[in-house]
């Protein structure tokens, strides 16, 4: 499930590629038009600047914006950066694996078939798009 972090920076980044023309965009604004709590916001926002999908410009005319296209930036990518794996075991994650606890991973068959549900969920996640939700 994603958590509302994720869900309040996909409504961010949504309103962002729709108005994405103007310029950088106030913080303020994405918070009131999406109601997004403001201070929440602000840390997604720079988590995801971190994380190389956004940039941001300081004094008059500044704010947040994209620093490569929106149809650049996959779904998969925003959420490995706000919640982790999206494996739904640590020993299936691609970018986060771990080995589980008393599991003998070549005869698991939980194991098996979750590693099945990560490769469709990664086909449509690597394949998606910030521009694909607008």
């Amino acid at each position: 499930m994603l958590s509302k972090k994720t869900q309040y920076a996909f409504k961010a980044l949504m309103y962002m590629a729709q108005v994405e023309k103007n310029g950088p965009i106030l913080i303020a604004e994405i918070a009131r038009k999406k109601k997004i709590p403001l201070k929440f916001l602000e840390n997604i926002l720079l988590e995801l600047k971190n994380g190389g999908v956004l940039d941001s410009k300081k004094g008059k005319g500044g704010g947040y914006f994209f620093k490569e296209a929106p149809s650049e930036i996959h779904l998969a990518k925003v959420m490995r950066l706000l919640d982790g794996p999206i494996a739904l075991l640590p020993c299936v994650s691609l970018n986060f694996y771990e080995r589980c606890k008393n599991c003998d991973e070549k005869n698991c068959g939980l194991r098996d078939t979750l590693i099945t549900v990560r490769d469709a969920t990664l086909r449509i996640l690597e394949k998606k798009t910030v521009a694909d939700l607008v």
